[in-house]
């Protein structure tokens, strides 16, 4: 499912605060190449990934400054150069969290944001097979903290969670 395929998706969203409320910028299936993988193969030349975004402002959007405003075609820009110049990557889940980290420091307007990538073509009888993160700006905040939610403490899952 993209990120923007669930109506409730942008409900839940801690800069909205019911339904009709609030916005977003949504990016569909922006084609990017990227270095990244673990396989010796994918080690070679950049990977073919496809991105969806859906970036939730924190506030309404306005022609007064970059600080009111997710400029779609600027954000698609500096996702594409920044690939262009990173140096390779493992997993697509670090990728992500790196644009999503980007993506925070650069738009001060943004409040939250879901983002997908995905290899075309990487397994035979899928249509679609990849990772999604859903963030918010506390997320990053925290990340930039060092506070970042180590596996077996996943918020609200799993072994960490409350019972």
């Amino acid at each position: 499912m993209k990120p923007f395929d669930d109506p409730r998706a942008i409900l839940a969203s801690p800069g909205t605060s019911g339904p009709g409320r609030g916005w977003r910028v949504f990016v569909d299936e922006l084609a990017i190449a990227a270095r990244v993988g673990i396989h010796a193969h994918e080690h070679l030349a950049p990977q073919p990934l496809v991105m969806d975004a859906s970036l939730v402002y924190r506030c309404d959007p306005s022609e007064a400054g970059v600080d009111t405003l997710i400029d779609y075609e600027q954000y698609c820009n500096r996702i594409c150069a920044f690939l262009t110049v990173k140096p390779h990557t493992r997993l697509l889940e670090t990728l992500a969290m790196e644009i999503a980290e980007l993506s925070f420091s650069e738009w001060p307007a943004l409040d939250a944001l879901t983002l997908s990538l995905h290899k075309p073509k990487i397994r035979e009888g899928t249509r679609r097979l990849g990772i999604e993160l859903d963030w918010t700006r506390a997320d990053y905040e925290a990340r930039r903290a060092g506070q970042a939610v180590p596996c077996g403490e996943v918020r609200g899952h799993g072994a960490g969670a409350d019972r």
